[in-house]
């Protein structure tokens, strides 16, 4: 099984490589053109130099470079901001708990347990109502 190994992490590495060159946007592909590098990468694969020739110098990897900034650092001007500390969160949990506690015609409900207790005793009214049968009118 041990024998195997090292054509498996060539095999890794190599697909690897491929869907990464695949994957990158043409703006960030240094040196050649992406259809270059992507045949490079199949045809020198067997013998590792593709796929270590794109790893190291076929993208850019350095957030600078690219003009972006990577999920793993902050910019110095942002600060992060804890959701219950955020008063915009907050604003919008507020919103969404008077709507859910308004009523359809849109005026906002005094007490929901009450609210809640009238409409079961509707539902119960009803239930009696339609298990006595339908009334005839004369």
């Amino acid at each position: 099984m041990l024998r195997y190994l090292p054509l498996l992490l060539v095999l890794a590495l190599w697909i690897y490589a491929f869907i990464d060159c695949l994957n990158t946007p043409e703006s960030q592909v240094r040196g050649l053109p992406k259809v270059a590098w992507v045949l490079i990468i199949l045809l020198f694969g067997e013998v590792l130099v593709g796929p270590v020739a794109w790893l190291v110098a076929g993208k850019q990897r350095r957030p600078g470079a690219a003009g972006g900034a990577t999920p793993w650092r902050r910019d110095r001007g942002t600060t992060w901001v804890a959701p219950d500390d955020n008063p915009e969160f907050l604003r919008s949990l507020k919103d969404q708990q008077t709507r859910e506690d308004s009523r359809q015609d849109g005026t906002p409900i005094e007490d929901p347990e009450a609210d809640l207790r009238r409409r079961e005793e509707e539902l119960r009214r009803k239930k009696r109502d339609t298990a006595d049968g339908p009334e005839e009118t004369p």
